[in-house]
């Protein structure tokens, strides 16, 4: 039974915090309960916003439509062949939550992705990743629901055209699908990544050697290192990384490196480097800095915070002078990974 209600405050699904209201909002278990939801006469011609855990949306202002918040569980092993298993998990299914299943099942392929907030079905839109790995890499296939004509249809990797951050999601076809369930094809022989970040430095510590290392081993680390630099959203608003890294031509970066030589840069093929906005912000004398409750953290420059009762638009006016700072300081323009509503 659909329970749809008016005026109801996105402050608890959001993990900004930011106090934003919904003039209808639902909660949706099943496709079924979408396609029932997006033919009811009354909502046809109505906005919609669609969210999963809330943990990557800046709420700037009410929304004067439809929220449909997806919460459709499940994680199943479909199928597997002599190197892969083929898991399709739920749209509602809490991200973090598929991580621990296919690390405690031994299944390769998403423990450097641990404890990203959100849910599976957040997670293709974005292209998410964390440590040299993206989602893209594990990404089979995916459901979604048409937000006009209902009718059901299967992306395949090529149609999602995945991009850095990006997916058709976010471009030719935003707001015209709704993700029901994704499939992913982990591996039953591990490929480990650790090269990037600190995650080799935090094996280190753990006392992980070559002989002991796993996929337990680097989710553990990714964790540990996520929980060291990241602040709870049940503590202080955030969503997380607020803006990409910047990929720079290799000239850029060079010339930069030469007037600032502690600048790291992961090279993106042969012309292009991968500059961490993180550093970028630090360097322009961000970190820690608060306006009333809208700061920027102060153990991890990339995240934005909200320390209490601030707006999104407070939010977002400080994003706009942490861009401008940085491309006046480095010369490298700097966008928000955040979805502004």
């Amino acid at each position: 039974m659909l329970n749809i209600q008016s005026h109801v405050s996105l402050k608890p699904y959001n993990t900004f915090g930011i106090n934003a209201n919904a003039r209808y909002w639902v909660e949706v278990n099943s496709e079924e309960d979408l396609q029932t939801v997006l033919q009811l006469n009354d909502f046809l011609n109505q906005p919609k916003l669609i969210l999963g855990g809330g943990s990557n949306v800046l709420l700037c202002h009410d929304f004067d439509g439809l929220v449909v918040k997806v919460n459709i569980q499940g994680i199943d092993v479909i199928r597997d062949d002599d190197d892969h298993v083929y898991i399709t998990a739920g749209a509602g299914v809490n991200w973090h939550e598929l991580v621990l299943f296919c690390v405690s099942h031994g299944y390769a392929g998403l423990e450097n992705l641990s404890l990203i907030p959100g849910t599976v079905g957040a997670a293709p839109m974005q292209n998410i990743g964390a440590y040299g790995v993206e989602l893209e890499q594990v990404f089979e296939s995916l459901t979604a629901i048409h937000t006009l004509t209902s009718e059901k249809k299967t992306f395949t990797h090529a149609d999602c055209a995945f991009g850095y951050r990006e997916s058709v999601f976010k471009r030719e076809l935003k707001g015209q699908y709704i993700i029901t369930s994704v499939t992913f094809q982990v591996d039953k022989r591990p490929t480990f990544h650790t090269r990037y970040g600190a995650i080799q430095e935090t094996l280190t510590e753990m006392g992980v050697t070559d002989e002991t290392l796993s996929i337990k081993a680097i989710s553990d680390a990714v964790i540990r290192i996520r929980r060291s630099k990241l602040p709870d959203p049940t503590q202080i608003g955030n969503a997380g990384s607020f803006f990409k890294n910047p990929e720079i031509p290799k000239d850029q970066f060079e010339s930069l490196k030469a007037t600032y030589p502690t600048l790291p840069g992961y090279p993106v093929g042969d012309d292009v480097v991968k500059v961490p906005a993180g550093w970028l912000i630090e360097q322009a004398g961000w970190k820690g800095y608060r306006s009333g409750d809208a700061g920027v953290h102060a153990k991890q420059a990339l995240v934005l915070v909200n320390y209490d009762k601030a707006t999104g638009d407070e939010i977002m006016a400080l994003a706009r002078k942490v861009q401008q700072s940085v491309l006046e300081k480095f010369g490298v323009p700097i966008s928000p990974e955040v979805n502004v509503i």
